[in-house]
């Protein structure tokens, strides 16, 4: 089969479709035939060789995939059949034409969506889903503050938020992202390259701030986060784009606020946790993502490439102009 594939950690220019060994389903897995995939922030640092895989996960690029059920490995419980329509959240592995699936990890794609569109969902809104109601524990009322609000995750966040009844405020750092999210459904939106957001929040709030962050930016943040926040509030922390080392008093602000600090990475949950939290995605949120529903969901899609141009996608996402998911189309 072929892959996305780099000889060594580097640039896109590293990057090229590679024929590999087809992967057979073990105990317990299915054999997926991928149509498209979707690239992430994660891919980019596994590329640069920054974020290796987890240990025993397939070392091709690729935290998801959409496509069909190609075959089933022994001791499959029958819940899945040859030509499902499914998508899933990997730990490697979704940029080939095949890869392999623990059953459980599995989820069936929407009516009328397309692997495109599908695509779009399992990483994104997986994070989003699980930082917001296992993490954050999010309640109705609530204001949630998510930074790079037009990136996948926050797109999702924005309209995850919404579904929960509470409200959603974001930063971008264009105001064509900003005027996207807004039509996601985010209350307020401010440009954190020309405005102090953290002094916006709190003028929007009266004062009180947000009783949620979702931070994938890290070091560069912490002051105006912290700024923001409201008494007993939950600063999550699941990316750290601008770095991880703090200098300041940052205990001591936090402790001032009996704020509480919470961080996650899905990718390295094991497999259990991650089939409790698809199974509670996948009845209580893919039902809207369905025509007719009531707050309709959508993935939203900024450009797709075929897999052998990895590298030209890789670069778009490098030049952070992307709004929504950057999808990799695989070949039959």
């Amino acid at each position: 089969m072929f892959a996305a594939y780099f000889d060594c950690p580097g640039g896109p220019e590293n990057l090229r479709m590679k024929e590999v060994m087809k992967p057979d389903p073990g105990e317990g897995e299915v054999l997926v035939k991928v149509s498209a995939s979707a690239l992430n922030r994660a891919d980019l640092l596994q590329r640069r060789g920054k974020y290796p895989p987890p240990k025993g996960a397939s070392d091709i690029l690729g935290l998801e995939a959409a496509g069909s059920v190609a075959g089933l490995g022994p001791g499959c419980s029958g819940r899945w059949k040859i030509g499902d329509a499914v998508m899933a959240l990997l730990s490697g592995g979704g940029q080939a034409q095949f890869v392999t699936v623990p059953e459980g990890l599995l989820m069936p794609i929407p009516k009328d969506m397309t692997s495109i569109q599908a695509a779009a969902i399992p990483e994104a809104w997986l994070t989003a889903f699980q930082l917001l109601h296992f993490v954050g524990k999010v309640q109705e009322g609530e204001r949630v503050l998510i930074h790079a609000g037009a990136s996948g995750v926050g797109m999702a966040a924005i309209q995850l938020v919404r579904l929960a009844k509470a409200i959603p405020i974001v930063t971008a750092g264009t105001q064509k992202k900003l005027e996207a999210t807004a039509n996601a459904g985010a209350a307020a939106g401010f440009n954190y390259k020309t405005e102090d957001f953290s002094e916006k929040v709190l003028e929007l709030t009266q004062g009180s701030g947000v009783d949620i962050i979702l931070d994938c930016v890290g070091a560069s943040y912490w002051e105006k986060n912290l700024k923001c926040l409201s008494t007993d509030g939950r600063w999550i922390i699941y990316g750290l784009l601008s770095g991880g080392e703090v200098h300041g008093d940052l205990l001591a602000r936090l402790l001032s606020k009996r704020a509480s600090i919470h961080t996650s990475l899905l990718r390295s949950r094991d497999k259990e946790a991650s089939s409790g939290y698809q199974q509670a995605f996948t009845e209580e949120v893919l039902p809207h993502f369905s025509a007719g529903a009531s707050p309709r969901l959508q993935p939203l899609v900024d450009s797709v490439y075929p897999l052998h141009a990895i590298a030209e996608a890789h670069r778009a996402m490098e030049e952070n102009k992307n709004i929504g998911k950057i999808v990799i189309e695989i070949p039959v």
